[in-house]
């Protein structure tokens, strides 16, 4: 499965829960994640997609260090059976 397609499938089982997945595009600050999970009651995390066995990059890692110890979840999917469970956890924060 290509990285295109979990992270379709991610906005739509995103949607279904009552959420939004907007594209995080940031420029002039490379590296961050691919997507901000916003689901209901304020639940907000950060995805980064890879496809199936890829690993983020060094300045990706660094991003997400970098929004976790500012209190943020950030998660990185790499197949399509681990977003129940992501969001699962985003929402029993």
């Amino acid at each position: 499965m290509r990285e295109k397609c979990i992270e379709q499938k991610l906005t739509l089982m995103v949607k279904k829960r009552g959420g939004i997945c907007p594209k995080w595009v940031s420029p002039g600050f490379d590296g961050v994640p691919d997507r901000i999970v916003l689901l209901p009651v304020g639940r907000i995390a950060f995805v980064e997609v890879k496809a199936p066995g890829k690993k983020p990059r060094p300045l990706q890692i660094a991003r997400h260090r970098l929004l976790t110890r500012l209190g943020f979840k950030v998660y990185v999917l790499d197949r399509e059976d681990q977003i129940g469970g992501v969001l699962d956890e985003i929402q029993s924060a």
